[in-house]
């Protein structure tokens, strides 16, 4: 049974929590776990509405899907959040233009699927590597795919938090899907961009390849990220899929 740590933080500069998580060890609907995390945007309190009733949204028909295909269940799902907040931004002007992220997860065995739509990433972590998992639906990543600029330049540019994909900002969303094999030592972290315009990647793999728990990890991720700056919000899951500890559903089953 895997194990599971998730954490927001407002960091240093912001005055509202954006990020919204979601974790369940336990099985919702016909998927074995769920991780969720969105980041959300839009001014006065829009982007922590768009963040946490999507998430709220995604794990309802998550939970009442008819459907059995994974991929589907979790296309489905976001689909319909989409849905409900235009919606929302249409009956209401004081969030008209709340959008967010969304990065999901759900682990069967040794296979990881994801669904991720923004910047929010998803990487496979081990003692030898760090690797994104996720490809960033942004202006600068377009550019670093079309050789305008590299990786290093794409850290510092001016418009890097310009996302080019958004639950909530058309009426229709694509999420990218991505299906990776797990093996014994790996970690999975779902993050925020509060977290990686923070910190490099190498940094993140330092912390993460200690020998402590979840918990410790991910507060020491969180702790970095603040103490390098804490320009933006910061949200972490962690999760070890082969650790030996059951977790108990017994008050998730129907």
């Amino acid at each position: 049974m895997l194990q599971a740590f998730s954490m927001t933080d407002i960091g240093k500069r912001r005055k509202l929590n954006q990020d919204y998580v979601f974790v369940s060890v336990c099985p919702i609907g016909e998927l074995p776990n769920v991780f969720i995390v969105a980041d959300g945007m839009g001014g006065h309190n829009a982007g922590d509405y768009a963040s946490k009733y999507t998430v709220e949204m995604i794990e309802e028909q998550i939970r009442e899907s008819q459907l059995t295909e994974a991929a589907e269940i979790l296309d489905s799902a976001i689909c319909r959040a989409n849905s409900y907040i235009r919606n929302m931004a249409r009956e209401n002007e004081t969030l008209s233009g709340m959008g967010t992220t969304v990065v999901a997860a759900t682990v069967s065995d040794d296979k990881l699927l994801v669904a991720n739509v923004g910047d929010s990433r998803l990487y496979i972590i081990n003692d030898k590597e760090i690797r994104q998992i996720t490809r960033d639906h942004s202006l600068v990543e377009e550019m670093v795919r079309m050789g305008g600029i590299d990786r290093r330049a794409a850290r510092v540019h001016p418009d890097k938090n310009i996302i080019t994909r958004a639950v909530g900002a058309l009426d229709t969303v694509e999420a990218d899907f991505f299906r990776e094999d797990l093996k014994e030592g790996d970690t999975i972290l779902l993050c925020s961009d509060g977290l990686t315009n923070m910190l490099e990647d190498e940094e993140i793999h330092g912390i993460v390849k200690r020998r402590a728990s979840l918990s410790e990890k991910g507060k020491a991720l969180i702790g970095a990220a603040n103490e390098n700056g804490g320009k933006d919000n910061i949200a972490v899951i962690l999760i070890n899929p082969f650790a030996d500890q059951e977790a108990n559903c017994s008050d998730m089953e129907d």
